[in-house]
């Protein structure tokens, strides 16, 4: 059974940071490309940042510069560090898996983040 567990989540007031971790299980972890998406109330789910199994890195623009996303292959685990925070971060934040040959795909139940002003 495939399982994504988010942790890290909570509340931060403007300019904090947080580090959410992404711990999985039941999959190849080290061969599947590692996601982050969020979304906000009342808006469509976006990709926030992804990371291969070679560690090879792609963000947003909108969270360039701040966020940082890393995987631990001997854990099983992608993080995804979160420094200068914005109101406008606020989301639920989800984990993804895909696998690069089978194009399966896989979530977790995603771990609030509120950033207050």
């Amino acid at each position: 059974q495939v399982q994504l567990v988010e942790s890290g989540g909570g509340l931060v007031q403007a300019g904090g940071s947080l580090r959410l971790s992404c711990a999985a299980s039941g999959i190849i972890f080290s061969v599947n490309v590692m996601a982050w998406y969020r979304q906000a109330p009342g808006k469509q789910r976006e990709l926030v940042a992804t990371i291969t199994s070679g560690g090879s890195t792609n963000y947003a623009d909108s969270v360039k510069g701040r966020f940082t996303i890393s995987r631990d292959n001997a854990k099983n685990t992608v993080y995804l560090q979160m420094n200068s925070l914005k109101p406008e971060d606020t989301a639920v934040y989800y984990c993804y898996a895909r696998h690069p040959w089978t194009g399966k795909v896989y979530w977790g139940q995603g771990t609030q983040v509120t950033v207050s002003s």
